[in-house]
């Protein structure tokens, strides 16, 4: 019984003292920028997202630090001559749902000689969440790579003021979101965490580096099933988005953050891109385009972005009819490879045009 009761003595002062190393040394921090991704392991082609990692070698994980660190841009390096670095953020259609990732926008850029010449070097920054301030969040990332241009898709669904902070990636970021979105400098402070508070990420980081072995041996980062529901083409009769019916005022959209990103990207160009949607021709196709957006509202909102980026001197490609409602798979803004092949093409016309004339 002395020995049993010396072991559990030992143990548990064993786990204070490392609970309260944890505690005033914060280590997870550090943790999360390393990674056995670009050095034992290639680093991924797209952030981590997934709801099942045991047949997909991937998922989601809270720390932007993490994720960041698995990706290959993390290895990238210094630029090479003739090189155009190119860096994709945007939602799940960027991200490139359903899609492998060399069918992407940016899978399919990667590579490609633009029309001087030069060899387009593509990261694909985006993640599957509608919100600009996410965006905003994988931009201000990406200055630190060094980039020649940004692309950023985005669509109607990514403005309302109400999506904004409401996902898992904000959430799980806030020290960084309250720091960049502070308006007067101020970094709010947090009180230290515990290693019994911690635990799901530092679990989470060490499962991220064992699906590594899997990723590096099939280059699988997502499920891709044979049978998905299709978009709907029959619609209900509703006029309203987010709440509101009809057009929308200019305070219901966070144009402020498409704004703030813009000037966050200051010398380097950013071409947007107002991504394909699905236009249904079916039951009250004259109400509503898709399940995601009455006509009415994205009409105003159409229009309100070109005049925007007209008077900012914003490059802007304008896709948003640009594809048949067949070239859509499990969502009105989801699209497949040849789709997004011929966005490709698209796209590479303009990235010239955009480097030529810079940032506005």
């Amino acid at each position: 019984m002395k020995k049993i009761l010396k072991i559990t003595l030992l143990t548990i002062g064993f786990l204070l003292i490392f609970t309260l190393l944890w505690r005033f040394t914060q280590p997870l921090d550090k943790l999360n920028r390393l990674s056995l991704y670009n050095h034992v392991f290639p680093g991924r082609e797209r952030l981590p997202f997934g709801e099942s990692p045991q047949t997909a070698y991937n998922f989601s994980i809270g720390s932007l630090d993490a994720a960041i660190a698995s990706h290959k841009i993390s290895g990238a390096g210094k630029k090479e001559d003739g090189t155009v670095r190119v860096i994709t953020i945007g939602d799940s259609s960027s991200w490139g749902t359903l899609l492998r990732p060399e069918e992407t926008l940016c899978g399919q850029l990667d590579g490609r000689r633009s029309t001087r010449g030069r060899i387009i070097e593509c990261y694909n920054l985006a993640y599957p969440t509608l919100s600009l301030t996410k965006d905003y969040l994988l931009l201000n990332r990406a200055m630190n790579y060094d980039p020649d241009l940004i692309l950023w898709p985005l669509t109607m669904e990514s403005f309302p003021t109400d999506k904004q902070a409401d996902n898992a990636l904000i959430q799980s970021n806030l020290k960084e979101y309250l720091s960049v979105f502070s308006d007067d400098g101020t970094i709010t402070k947090f009180p230290p965490e515990t290693l019994f508070t911690q635990r799901r990420e530092t679990a989470d980081w060490l499962r991220l580096q064992l699906y590594g072995v899997m990723w590096a041996g099939t280059g699988i980062d997502q499920n891709y099933p044979e049978d998905y529901p299709t978009p709907q083409l029959d619609l209900e009769a509703d006029n309203t988005f987010h709440g509101f019916e009809g057009s929308l005022p200019d305070e219901a959209f966070a144009w402020n953050i498409l704004e703030k990103g813009m000037v966050r990207a200051a010398d380097v160009p950013v071409l947007l891109i107002n991504e394909p949607m699905l236009i249904s021709n079916g039951q009250n196709s004259k109400i509503r385009y898709n399940y995601y957006y009455p006509r009415e509202a994205y009409d105003s909102w159409h229009e309100e972005l070109l005049v925007r980026a007209e008077q900012n001197g914003w490059h802007l490609i304008d896709l948003w009819d640009s594809l048949e409602p067949e070239a859509f798979t499990n969502s009105a803004i989801h699209y497949n490879a040849e789709s997004a092949a011929k966005i490709a093409d698209r796209v590479l016309a303009e990235i010239e045009k955009t480097l030529r004339h810079g940032p506005s």
